[in-house]
This record gives C-alpha cells, structure tokens and sequence, in this order.
C-alpha cells in the first residue's frame, strides 16, 4: 500500500512538474520545456515524454526558427537541389522543419520511452563557469535514466543517426547516402553541445538582466522623489 501511495504521490508530481515546464521560455519566446531548472525532478511517463515532444515541435517559435532557416538556406543557395523561388524556399523550409520534428520526437520521445530514459536537460545551476560549461556539454552524451542514474546518453545519440538518416527521405538527391546522415548526425550533435550551454546559463542572464531593469527602476524612482 505504501509503495502504491508513493506512485501515486511521484505521478502526481511529475505532472505539476511537466505543467510547469510547458511555460518556460527563454527570454519570454524560445521554448525552454525540456528543461528541469533546478536540478531535481520526479521521472516522468511515456505519455508525459510523447507530450513534451510534441508541445515543443508545435510551438509558434520552433515553426518560426524553420521560417528563418528556409530564408537563410534560400539567401546563401544551401541545398541547391531544391532549386529556387518559392518552390526552393518551401522545400528548405520543409527540411529545416523536418530535421528539428524527427530530432525531437525520435531523441525525446519514442528513445526515451523505449530504453527508461529521461529526455530532459538538468540544469546544473552551481558551481564554476567551467565546470557548467563542461557539464552541459556532455549532456549530450550522458542523461538521467527513469531510475535516476546517470548514463549513456544512448536515446540522443542513436536519435540523431537515425533521425539524420531518415533525412535522406527529403533531402536533394545529389546529397544523399552515408555522408549525409553522418554529417547530419554530428552537425545535431554540436548544436545540442552548443545549445546545452544557452539551456544552463539563460536563466542567469534573465535574472542579470532583470536585476538591471530593477536597479534603473529605483533609481527613476528615486530622482523623482529627490525632485519634490
């Protein structure tokens, strides 16, 4: 009974956790939800996984990143087999698009689910910038199983090889095979060692920032009173 009602009381947990996490951005636009922001959180289920992964991939900002990937391909010719024009802008689009959704669902999700891994970014929080820096570098390779052990991070991994090989399903045909997948795959790689980096020191650039707007604020407030 005990071990029923701890379940229960965990379950219940993970629940409010993931309601939270579902609001968090980055600077108030980029989608932040797989984030626990203080180090500590109750394992989460498949269906709460699946969930995250598809709040994220739904979001306004990610559709938005895409929108600016396509422009950027379509600017600087990326992918010249898709050709140009509009035709070529929404096939970049598409790709760019594409990449992040089966990055996402693949490592966040169906991964996760399948070998009781936890797809969420533990912020470290403390300690030296370079030891933070480390640590979320090698995130990428290391997470926190279901049964809160850290380990290989295999669902990041492997997601990104498969999901770099299912690319060739969309991308020119003059640029698919092996090389694709691989570069596809390492290129993921470095950006979610890049991208840990923005995940654990955001916050602290919000509170920097907020803390100044604070400061400019009373001291507004103080001129004024002085001028009375």
């Amino acid at each position: 009974m005990d071990a029923d009602r701890r379940a229960r009381e965990q379950q219940e947990q993970a629940a409010r956790e993931v309601k939270e996490e579902e609001k968090q951005r980055i600077g108030g636009v980029l989608p932040n939800f797989n984030v626990v922001l203080n180090g500590h959180a109750a394992p989460i289920s498949t269906s709460q996984k699946f969930n995250l992964a598809f709040h994220s991939i739904t979001d306004p900002a990610t559709i938005g990143l895409a929108v600016v990937a396509g422009g950027y391909g379509e600017y600087s010719d990326n992918h010249t087999g898709y050709g140009h024009g509009p035709a070529g802008y929404f096939k970049r689009f598409g790709a760019a698009y594409a990449d992040n959704a089966n990055g996402t669902l693949i490592g966040n999700a169906i991964l996760p689910s399948l070998l009781h891994q936890d797809p969420r970014y533990y912020r470290k929080g403390d300690g030296s910038i370079a030891s933070r820096i480390v640590y979320s570098a090698l995130t990428t390779f290391i997470c926190h199983g279901d049964n809160g052990r850290r380990q290989f991070n295999v669902s990041n991994v492997l997601g990104n090889f498969i999901a770099g090989g299912i690319s060739n399903a969309y991308y020119p045909s003059d640029e698919r095979g092996a090389a694709l997948t691989i570069e596809n795959a390492s290129i993921v790689t470095v950006e979610g060692m890049i991208g840990a980096q923005l995940l654990e020191f955001s916050p602290d650039l919000t509170a920097y920032f907020q803390r100044k707007r604070q400061a400019r604020r009373e001291r507004k407030l103080a001129a004024i009173a002085n001028t009375r």
